[in-house]
């Protein structure tokens, strides 16, 4: 019997159910609704068309009504709003945007993928003519239209999520000055604050400004905004200001229809992504999915689990039943030369849901040393602390993060533990990795503390255990500590420690660190093989600076 199938949105969820749709079924009748003029869009692409980088609008438009039609003999329908749905009718009620007028269609089977929206807060002066979004393509137009017109000299971004920092960049390479504004206490909520420190340090650096733990209270000026007012007091001036403060699930045509909405804000779905109405399914940033590694409910807007999503719901309403079995969250950003990003859980997370975890850092080099445009990266890994089960990874640097963060993510899919990470067999040649990988080497490191081969400790930690008359060892060489170290910190350097031993007491507790932690950890095993009670600081010298300078430690 011939289906009817209609869907809402036509972007990433959208456009893959209804390609796969058709992929699986030559004969149903698919209807496509957009209520904007474009579908298939690249929305993670629009802060690099504002800043040129993409230079041409047309390659933001990945997939065109007209050449849908022509290859998938669907029926695309823009600027056209589904306004209600009538779930016991199977019928919903369209609006065409162009000309103000209604009509009705009927369904077998409908698809809900209406995206998210920014989280706007009602905050005084927020529709004035140079504060704008970025959501679709032209929000974009109007950017880059206000830039060319107006000319201004200072931008603030409200919020410091991955398209905030996106457009930081793209702001700060069009010649303006930059300041983001984030009610958080650090940048990229993502990351864990250690994590995040290291990029903020990298942005601070290269002239963008940023101000933390506080809050847009109002927007001041006439026509324009012309200053932004602070929670603190501080005024920020700003000729144009992008809201990039976070989006939330757009859930009120299901809301409205009766669907169950999920504890999380978004829409209800089941192991196949249908809804409470068995004709109604849903995919992409408006549904609640379930976390890949707690199971717990959860809010993933990203490109890759709604485009999944979307061929999976197509499956589904094809007799096809397939499972979608959660996402993890893996997400990457480049601002400027440095990359950062993350899969599966960060701490704050497992803090939260009270899960054990134990930490391991590492600063492998993204390929041979010897090899020129060799740079160093931090890895941070989450892992359990019995089977060393992976609940979550975190990298930060130049080169070759895209690739780590893939392997780790992989790694999580496959239900792997640190030690399989020792096991992995990855390509190496001088120009691309070294014989030990990122992956192997960060898997080595949470290898030894689970096997208690050294015992691990955090910078958060440290100075209390200073405090409480632990020792503190630098075995880095004397012109290293020369150009900083900790305060307190004895000076050792690991290839004179066997013949120095006699300068360590035996009587207290030893915290050992050198510039990212390999220097240390063999000092660790020297001291403990001769009878010391010794903790190796994660992250080295290299990871306290950036905590020290961002303030996460004082």
């Amino acid at each position: 019997m011939k289906k009817k199938v209609l869907i809402v949105g036509g972007v990433a969820g959208g456009a893959s159910s209804a390609c796969r749709l058709r992929r699986l079924d030559e004969e149903a009748e698919i209807i496509m609704f957009e209520r904007g003029a474009d579908i298939s869009f690249a929305n993670c692409g629009l802060p690099y068309y504002v800043g040129g980088v993409i230079e041409q609008r047309k390659k933001l438009l990945v997939q065109t009504p007209k050449a849908m039609r022509s290859r998938f003999n669907i029926d695309v329908r823009t600027m056209s709003e589904v306004s209600k749905i009538f779930p016991a009718e199977k019928r919903v009620v369209i609006k065409n945007l162009l000309n103000d007028t209604s009509y009705e269609e009927n369904y077998d089977y409908l698809v809900l993928s209406p995206g998210a929206q920014p989280a706007l807060h009602d905050i005084p002066g927020i529709n004035k003519g140079n504060v704008f979004v970025v959501r679709n393509v032209p929000d974009s137009d109007a950017i880059k239209q206000y830039i060319e017109i107006n000319k201004p000299s200072a931008a603030a971004v409200v919020g410091a999520g991955y398209i905030g920092l996106e457009m930081a960049e793209m702001l700060k390479e069009s010649g303006l000055k930059v300041t983001i504004v984030e009610a958080a206490e650090q940048i990229m909520g993502a990351l864990d604050p250690d994590m995040a420190a290291i990029v903020q340090e990298y942005i601070q650096k290269h002239g963008i400004d940023i101000i933390l733990s506080d809050k847009v209270v109002a927007m001041e000026g006439s026509d324009q905004v012309e200053n932004i007012q602070l929670e603190s007091g501080k005024s920020v001036s700003a000729q144009i200001v992008i809201m990039g403060a976070g989006v939330k699930p757009e859930v009120w045509l299901a809301k409205e229809a009766g669907l169950a909405i999920g504890t999380t804000g978004g829409i209800l779905v089941d192991d196949y992504l249908q809804t409470s109405d068995p004709h109604i399914y849903a995919a992409g940033d408006a549904i609640q999915i379930k976390d890949f590694v707690t199971g717990d409910d959860s809010l993933v807007p990203l490109a890759g689990p709604a485009n999944r999503q979307g061929w999976i719901v197509a499956n589904n309403i094809c007799g096809r039943k397939i499972k979608y079995t959660g996402s993890q969250g893996t997400s990457i950003v480049k601002i400027m030369d440095m990359v950062a990003g993350g899969t599966g859980q960060n701490e704050k997370q497992l803090k939260r849901k009270n899960i054990e975890y134990l930490v391991c850092h590492a600063h492998p080099f993204s390929h041979a040393t010897y090899y020129p445009g060799s740079t160093q990266m931090t890895i941070k890994l989450l892992f359990t602390p019995k089977e060393g089960e992976i609940l979550g990874a975190q990298v930060a640097g130049y080169s070759n993060v895209d690739k780590t963060i893939d392997v780790l993510a992989t790694a999580i899919r496959a239900d792997m533990t640190v030690y399989d990470l020792l096991e992995l067999e990855l390509a190496y040649a001088p120009p691309f990795s070294s014989a030990k990988s990122p992956p192997n080497m960060v898997g080595y490191v949470a290898a030894n503390i689970l096997d208690n081969s050294i015992d691990s400790v955090r910078w958060e930690e440290v100075m209390d255990l200073v405090e409480g008359g632990a020792f503190l060892i630098d075995t880095r060489m004397p012109n290293e500590v020369e150009k900083g170290s900790v305060p307190g910190a004895y000076n050792i350097p690991v290839d004179n420690l066997r013949e120095r031993l006699d300068e360590i007491p035996e009587d207290k507790e030893i915290c050992v660190f050198c510039q990212v932690g390999l220097r240390s950890y063999i000092a660790n095993r020297i001291l403990k093989q001769n009878g010391f009670k010794t903790r190796n600081i994660s992250g080295g010298y290299k990871l306290y600076q950036s905590l020290k300078n961002c303030q996460v430690i004082n």
